[in-house]
């Protein structure tokens, strides 16, 4: 299979493709280090990780997977596309206020950049992570407006890499 034959096969126009791609590779570098570190001080982190708050990430998990379910569905239901995709980047705003919610609580016990490596790079990963959503969240409202089918499939495909850097961030933050 020759690279023009897969590039005719993605989906969409192939610049969303890199930039999906590119992003994935920022936060994967970004996780890669993070566990490096955790591997040099491992009782320090899993202290750390004592502060956060896995119940609300496990809530913000559901509502990121919940909205990329409606930004795919509303490709398969284009009568109701626009009401699906509005939904969609509300649970967007959601998941960034439960976000800043925690953001809030670290503050509120004074933990900082400069508190742990691990803090650095919680706030650093989630951080650039909650910028993602505020662009996807504007991407699918953009999308809802026009309701063209290529807008709604590129503005998903974003979508859908935000929700997958969450998958992979969840675990390794919260749960290992």
């Amino acid at each position: 299979m020759s690279t023009g034959t897969v590039v005719r096969t993605l989906p969409g126009e192939l610049l969303i493709w890199v930039l999906i791609f590119s992003e994935l590779a920022v936060f994967g570098a970004g996780i890669v280090v993070f566990m490096a570190l955790w591997l040099t001080d491992p009782a320090g982190f899993s202290e750390a990780q004592t502060a956060l708050l896995p119940g609300l990430a496990g809530i913000n998990t559901v509502l990121l997977i919940t909205s990329g379910f409606l930004a795919a569905m509303a490709l398969l239901r284009l009568s109701k596309a626009r009401l699906l995709l509005v939904i969609a980047a509300l649970l967007g705003v959601g998941f960034l206020i439960l976000k800043g919610m925690e953001f809030y609580h670290k503050a509120s016990l004074g933990i900082t950049f400069e508190t742990h490596d691990f803090f650095m790079f919680y706030y650093l990963l989630t951080g650039f992570h909650a910028a993602h959503v505020v662009a996807g969240v504007v991407i699918l409202l953009l999308v809802a407006w026009t309701k063209e089918p290529a807008h709604i499939e590129a503005g998903a495909a974003f979508w859908h890499m935000v929700d997958l850097v969450w998958v992979l961030l969840f675990p390794v933050l919260y749960l290992l």
